[in-house]
């Protein structure tokens, strides 16, 4: 418990960076019209694809016994690849709606 309170103490300005992202993105995506949902979620594929790649970095550099790094970076490649898979499908049913029926 102790180690888990002194990292935080140590990190206070990622936790901090970490909360004012997750509301700030929430407000702007909350503010977005309904129409350019699926252009959005296109463009975060190219996102999502570099969070998987960061997290494998942060795999690959962490120690092996440092168990938060190593789940948030599972998590981070868990996620990510969820985002990716589905907006890959997103935009493919979208581009088919482009596509003149036979």
């Amino acid at each position: 418990m102790l180690e888990i309170l002194d990292y935080l103490k140590d990190n206070v300005v990622t936790i901090n960076l970490l909360i004012i992202t997750i509301y700030l993105g929430f407000e702007i995506i909350s503010k977005v019209p309904t129409v350019l949902h699926t252009p959005l979620m296109s463009g975060s594929n190219a996102i999502s694809g570099i969070v998987i790649i960061g997290a494998i970095i942060l795999l690959r550099q962490t120690s092996p016994t440092d168990y938060l790094d190593l789940t948030v970076g599972a998590i981070g490649i868990v996620f990510a690849t969820i985002n990716v898979v589905g907006g890959h499908a997103v935009t493919h049913r979208m581009l088919d709606m482009f596509k003149k029926k036979k």
